[in-house]
């Protein structure tokens, strides 16, 4: 599968992009938040329903909440803009309740797909915003601390952070900093069906991607104890589980 780009801006601009976690103190105005926000309503969407609420987080208080229950990251506070994205399966059930419909007890794949459709909406925020000049960064740490979020944001029943993102301009050194290289595609892409990689094409797609000299048993220790089996990581996890109550047991009625 060939990787060459052709001259295309928009491929270029993807190709680019990268994480933003330092930014300049020039705000981003009205104009070019209300031009990020159209650009997420326009994104796929299931059956046209914009299954998501994306939260503007404005009061500096909250941004401070923010930053402190997602591992205290001060870049949550720092950041010129920030926006939460809901994954909101409530808003449709209300409108067939006002229609005279008793709908069903939204389930797990009502749940599934509205976080896609939050996620999709995310990123063209941050496709436009990169068409802008302005970086972004997700914070995944959003997923954690379900009790204290809800609190914090308000949230009722069925509506369940999908992604936080927070934007501004990047300072010269963030401009600078190095992209991380992706893995090969045949080391993404499977043709018709699933299958999994040998031990050897594990080892050899991390040599591809991070160097001959990577030590993959080291380094892939290393990464598991701080990322997969971190406190964090089973904070998130015991988090999502406590969100996934409000749709389960389901059953049809």
């Amino acid at each position: 599968m060939s990787t060459s780009l052709p001259e295309n801006d928009t491929l270029r601009a993807l190709a680019a992009r990268k994480s933003v976690r330092v930014f300049t103190e020039e705000p981003v105005t009205e104009a070019e938040r209300a031009a990020i926000l159209q650009a997420a309503f326009e994104a796929p969407t299931a059956g046209n329903q914009q299954l998501y609420t994306i939260l503007n987080i404005t009061a500096p208080a909250l941004r401070q909440k923010l930053a402190d229950l997602c591992d205290h990251q001060p870049m949550v506070a720092a950041a010129p803009f920030c926006l939460v994205f809901l994954a909101d399966c409530r808003r449709w059930p209300r409108a067939y309740g006002a229609a005279g419909v008793t709908p069903r007890q939204a389930g797990p794949g009502d749940l599934m797909l509205a976080v896609a459709d939050a996620c999709i909406a995310a990123q063209n925020a941050v496709t436009a915003a990169e068409s802008l000049g302005i970086g972004s960064c997700y914070i995944g740490d959003i997923l954690e601390n379900a009790e204290a979020v809800r609190e914090a944001l308000a949230l009722p029943a069925c509506v369940v952070p999908a992604a936080m993102l927070i934007f501004g301009r990047p300072t010269e050194q963030q401009r600078r900093r190095p992209k991380p290289r992706r893995f090969a595609p045949e080391a993404i892409v499977c043709e018709n069906t699933y299958r999994d990689r040998t031990e050897a094409e594990l080892r050899a797609d991390f040599a591809a991607r991070d160097g001959a000299d990577f030590a993959f048993d080291t380094e892939i220790r290393a990464f598991c104890a701080r990322k997969y089996d971190s406190d964090f990581s089973r904070e998130m996890s015991r988090s999502a589980a406590v969100y996934w109550q409000d749709f389960l047991p389901w059953h049809e009625g």
